[in-house]
């Protein structure tokens, strides 16, 4: 059965009669009787009775209608997306990221986007991951960049890939040296960490309640970027997300172990709530970036000879 086929039997069935179903249709009646009898034989059903020069559905043609026509409205809503997304995206789109998410990945994401889409309007707020959530259940947001919420009935998270948390440490710092350290290993030692509002802080807050340990939290603070500059000029030591540590010499990444934190981000939407094409534009580009992200982590991971 092809595509043809549902669009001739679809102006066969509203116009009841060949010559007319086949003018619609840009074919010759005996082309259009000759694609109907096809169909019926692949069926194995008789779709229209012809009495005379009269043309009825028949009770199998009725049924069949009803799946033919929303097959083709399927088919024609989705030729048209394509068609819009393929010319001009005009609108405007507005996203919810978490802090992580708006230093580097989504700036990456809206330029390769904005290189394609200059008629496109972005609207960017820096929210809780919280706050997103009640952004796209009030309407008030399009999208959004986050985690996945601990209340997922009115939201659909998409994942997009794993991220591992690092410790960050100055130059100076006693660990400074090391190539990885344990969780178990940062008891008692002083941390700046993100405040408990964050998600972040309650992941970190149960990988060291697993292994037994209690950090000293000197420091609390809802900005990575401070939280890093105190690090670099002392000898705490924080723990962020490996996406969001920028190239300076004052500092040094380590992989944390037993247990190692990892984060999974994604895209988070509102259950049954439509999107525009620009929207959904915008959430293909995030797909490609973190897809980009993850093979060049892959890539460029040295071996572990530990």
């Amino acid at each position: 059965m092809e595509l043809r086929h549902l669009r001739y039997f679809s102006a066969l069935a509203e116009c009841l009669n060949f010559t007319r179903a086949a003018e619609r249709v840009h074919v010759t009646q005996s082309t259009l009787s000759h694609q109907i009898r096809q169909l019926e034989e692949e069926l194995g059903h008789v779709l229209f009775e012809r009495i005379g020069r009269k043309v009825m559905l028949t009770e199998a043609g009725e049924t069949f209608l009803g799946y033919a026509s929303r097959a083709l409205r399927e088919v024609d809503q989705g030729l048209g997306e394509l068609r819009q997304a393929s010319g001009s995206l005009k609108g405007e789109v507005r996203i919810g990221a978490t802090l992580t998410f708006n230093m580097n990945f989504l700036p990456e994401c809206l330029a390769r986007f904005m290189g394609r889409h200059a008629g496109v309007k972005i609207v960017v707020e820096e929210l809780s991951a919280q706050d997103i959530a009640n952004g796209l259940i009030a309407g008030q947001l399009d999208v959004g960049v986050a985690y996945q919420p601990p209340d997922p009935q009115a939201l659909w998270f998409e994942p997009l890939h794993s991220e591992e948390m690092v410790l960050v440490v100055s130059s100076s710092h006693p660990y400074a040296r090391r190539r990885r350290v344990g969780m178990v290993e940062l008891h008692k030692q002083p941390l700046v960490l993100l405040s408990s509002q964050f998600t972040t802080r309650r992941l970190l807050d149960e990988c060291f309640a697993s292994c037994g340990a209690q950090p000293l939290v000197v420091v609390e603070m809802n900005a990575v970027m401070p939280m890093i500059g105190l690090v670099a000029k002392t000898q705490l030591g924080t723990i962020i997300s490996e996406h969001a540590v920028p190239e300076r010499s004052d500092i040094c990444v380590l992989p944390l172990e037993n247990p190692n934190p990892l984060r999974t981000p994604g895209l988070l939407w509102k259950r049954g709530a439509p999107q525009s094409p620009a929207a959904k534009a915008l959430a293909t580009e995030i797909r490609r970036t973190a897809l980009k992200r993850s093979l060049r982590k892959f890539t460029a991971a040295p071996p572990d000879k530990a």
